[in-house]
C-alpha cells in the first residue's frame, strides 16, 4: 500500500480499498475512484486534478496541500478529513459530508457546495469566492478570515 510518487493519472481504480493507503505525492489526476475506499489514506500534496471521486470514502484522509481542482467530490465522506492548504477551485462538493473537516487556507473558489454538511469545520482563511453555497450546513463551523 506504499505508492508514493506513483503516476497513476487517468487510472480506473472505481471501487478499489486503498485504506490507510500511503498516496503521499502521487499523481491521479483524471483517475476515476468512484465509490473508493481511501479513508486514513495519506494523499499529501497529491495531484487530483479532474479526478472522478463521487461516492468515496475519504474520511480521515490526510490531503494537506492536494491538488483537487475540477474534481468531482459529489456525495463523498469526507468525515474528519485534513484540507489545509488544499486546491479545490472549481471542485464538485455537491452533497459531500464535512463533518469535522479542517479546509484550513483551502482554495474553494467556484466550488459546488450545494446540500455540502460542513458541521464543526474549519474553514479558517479558506477563499469561498464565487463558491455555490445553497442549502450548505454550516452548524458551528469556524469561519474566520
Amino acid at each position: 500500500k506504499y505508492l508514493v510518487q506513483a503516476d497513476l493519472h487517468g487510472a480506473n481504480l472505481s471501487g478499489a480499498n486503498l485504506f490507510m493507503a500511503n498516496l503521499s505525492g502521487v499523481k491521479l489526476s483524471g483517475a476515476k475512484l468512484s465509490g473508493a475506499n481511501l479513508s486514513g489514506a495519506n494523499l499529501t500534496d497529491a495531484n487530483l486534478s479532474d479526478a472522478y471521486l463521487s461516492d468515496a470514502n475519504l474520511s480521515d484522509a490526510y490531503l494537506a496541500g492536494a491538488n483537487l481542482s475540477g474534481a468531482n467530490l459529489r456525495n463523498a465522506d469526507l468525515i474528519s478529513v485534513n484540507l489545509i492548504n488544499a486546491n479545490l477551485i472549481n471542485a464538485n462538493l455537491a452533497g459531500a459530508t464535512l463533518e469535522r473537516a479542517n479546509l484550513t487556507s483551502a482554495n474553494l473558489s467556484l466550488a459546488d457546495l450545494h446540500d455540502a454538511d460542513l458541521t464543526n469545520a474549519n474553514l479558517s482563511g479558506a477563499n469561498l469566492t464565487r463558491a455555490d453555497l445553497e442549502r450548505t450546513e454550516f452548524a458551528r463551523a469556524k469561519l474566520t478570515n
